[in-house]
């Protein structure tokens, strides 16, 4: 079997409408770009995965897995360690019919129910019937995804490849020029023509999706604060709270 889950033919595993596998990901993983003729349902049992489709990127702790359509293009990769446990769902099988990468939320119920299904000595009815609850427990829950795209100006990349070294850097883009040889004004037309983002919005979302690899790592809110540039917990909590309409500690706590 490949890195991404498929035999070396190509062909996926399939059980009666789905196949569960689980994948260790060392940190630094990552599962280069591919499509399956199957749905994906990708869930980090432990770590944090990162999911990239087209110009999104998702960041997805244990508390939430991404349902990807069949034929979608994507790239998996995991900057700890993680443990990947993905489900291959048979398409003409199934009643989820989302056009488009969608966000779900992983409840201990769905948990279980994905490690069930692993096994592949289950009865045919015992299978079909677990199959058929986890498809039904699956619910789209609101997910920020990043689109986090690197400008291609040598000077606003450079500023860029910096922040994503050291996103807790809080020099301005006057600062920022005088390394790099450029007008605040220059860097700052770069950023919004090539990455649609304004600089001070691209450096937010890098910094929130660090902080959301961290935070899955179980560091502390206070910690990761520190790290991604907010002067205290609480004022990282109001602009996480901003971006995803919940705290730190809702969205990763288990439902």
């Amino acid at each position: 079997m490949s890195r991404d889950g498929q035999h070396d033919d190509g062909e996926v595993d399939r059980g009666v409408g789905l196949d569960v596998c689980t994948f260790t990901m060392p940190a630094g993983t990552v599962f280069d770009w591919h499509t399956h003729d199957d749905h994906q349902l990708a869930w980090a049992s432990n770590g944090v995965l990162t999911v990239r489709s087209g110009t999104e990127a998702w960041v997805l702790p244990p508390t939430r897995a991404l349902w990807i359509p069949a034929g979608v293009r994507h790239e998996t990769l995991s900057e700890g360690v993680a443990t990947m446990r993905t489900a291959y769902v048979r398409a003409a099988s199934c009643s989820i019919t989302w056009p488009i990468c969608t966000p779900v939320i992983v409840t201990s119920l769905v948990a279980e129910l994905l490690s069930y299904l692993e096994d592949h000595d289950l009865e045919t009815a015992h299978r079909s019937h677990g199959e058929e609850l986890l498809v039904d427990l699956l619910q789209p829950v609101p997910t920020l995804s990043f689109d986090v795209r690197m400008p291609s100006d040598d000077r606003a990349l450079r500023v860029a490849q910096a922040l994503m070294e050291d996103p807790a850097d809080e020099r301005t883009l006057a600062a920022w020029g005088q390394d790099v040889g450029a007008s605040s004004r220059t860097l700052s037309r770069a950023f919004i023509a090539e990455t649609g983002l304004p600089f001070a919005r691209w450096r937010a979302l890098v910094r929130l999706q660090r902080a959301m690899v961290a935070l899955g790592a179980r560091e502390s809110v206070a910690e990761v604060a520190r790290t991604v540039g907010y002067e205290s917990a609480s004022a990282f909590v109001a602009a996480f709270r901003r971006e995803t309409g919940i705290t730190p500690a809702r969205y990763f706590q288990d439902e």
